[in-house]
């Protein structure tokens, strides 16, 4: 290089001056594509890398300009041996750089898969999801009268004649609420009812999500009466008489009817054609149909509950109870019953609806 210089020292000192200038842009685009990864920008990262590759290739070509207009080698005469050794330190960090790169580059190839990937889960999942909302359309689950709601009017509805029946023998309402579920502070004595509803609605459930619940039996576009008339003993005509003993407590009929005669008889295998039975298969009609829908779906509907003391939530829950406001001590209301489950249908969610305590009713 000394020998270069003595030749032609202008052109040298420019090149030297050029190489310790391109270090220095090659260092700054270097941090900046460090910088790019935290926090993670893949535009910011694809910038940088281009960057760097540029000082890269300046680097080059420099080289090779030394190289062609300098084919001998020359010897470093000691008082260059500092130069030299700049040198040398630069072309080291130099090779750091391009390794530093390389891996850099690897790493963006990589992230780049995996956007690409999860482009494709998220197109995968909305069509899956369009797909999903046009079925939900076509079998009533997106619509306010659908099946859920249904369900959920019968339970409504057969709590009706259980309470007034309850009424008529005398029944204390209030012990048997709270012998239901304990320590419920209801902001009006008329709320009481969604205590029954609740019963109803733990009894019916039961087993809900086994498929064996159900077995699929046309039911849509028959009375009930008619299907467990044409066939006590069909799968269906079971489940009635199953969930009916199980709602209805033998107390309660001894109390209504002054004797155990339809108890037994519906225990014997039959299915007495009373009014009150008939409401109950109407409300069993309702819940069979749900699960049948709900595991037509694949994967199949997902029921979840809450328990009593959780704190509500309105993306998961909706209050039975319209209009309520926190009480004094502006605490989050919690979970005082549920008196109907909440349901996932893919990637939507049908609400459970509860009754909620520690709020009460906006005047």
């Amino acid at each position: 290089m000394e020998e270069a210089t003595n030749q032609n020292p202008e052109p040298v000192e420019s090149l030297i001056s050029k190489i310790f200038a391109n270090i220095s842009s090659l260092k700054s685009a270097y941090i900046q594509l460090q910088d790019a990864h935290t926090p993670y920008d893949p535009d910011k990262i694809q910038t940088a890398d281009k960057l760097v590759i540029s000082e890269l290739k300046n680097l080059s070509e420099l080289k090779h300009f030394y190289r062609e207009h300098n084919p001998k080698p020359v010897s470093v005469s000691p008082q260059d041996s500092r130069l030299a050794a700049e040198i040398q330190e630069q072309q080291s960090l130099l090779k750091t750089y391009e390794v530093m790169v390389k891996k850099f580059q690897s790493e963006i190839q990589n992230k780049d898969t995996e956007i690409h990937q999860l482009e494709q889960q998220i197109q995968e999942a909305i069509q899956k999801r369009e797909k999903l909302d046009k079925n939900l359309k076509l079998r009533g689950l997106s619509s306010k009268e659908s099946v859920v709601e249904t369900a959920y009017i019968a339970i409504h509805d057969f709590s009706k004649p259980l309470i007034n029946m309850m009424k008529a023998a005398g029944w204390d309402l209030d012990a048997a609420a709270n012998s239901i579920e304990p320590d419920v502070v209801y902001a009006k004595r008329a709320h009481k009812k969604y205590a029954f509803e609740h019963h109803i609605c733990l009894r019916m459930f039961t087993g809900f999500q086994q498929e064996s619940f159900s077995v699929n039996q046309a039911l849509r576009e028959l009375d009930p009466l008619d299907a467990v008339g044409q066939d006590p003993d069909s799968i269906f005509g079971k489940f009635c008489r199953s969930k009916y003993l199980a709602v209805v407590h033998s107390k309660m009929e001894a109390s209504f009817f002054g004797n155990l005669d339809q108890r037994n008889y519906v225990m014997g295998g039959g299915h007495p054609r009373t009014p009150f039975y008939v409401a109950f298969l109407k409300l069993a009609k309702s819940i069979w149909l749900l699960h049948r829908l709900a595991y037509s779906f694949d994967p199949p509907v997902k029921v979840f509950q809450v328990n009593k003391g959780s704190d509500f939530s309105e993306v998961y829950m909706e209050s039975v109870v319209k209009n309520l406001v926190p009480e004094e001590n502006d605490e989050k209301p919690k979970v005082g019953l549920m008196v109907m489950p909440g349901f996932w249908i893919g990637g939507s969610l049908v609400q459970c609806r509860v009754y909620l305590i520690g709020a009460r009713v906006a005047e």
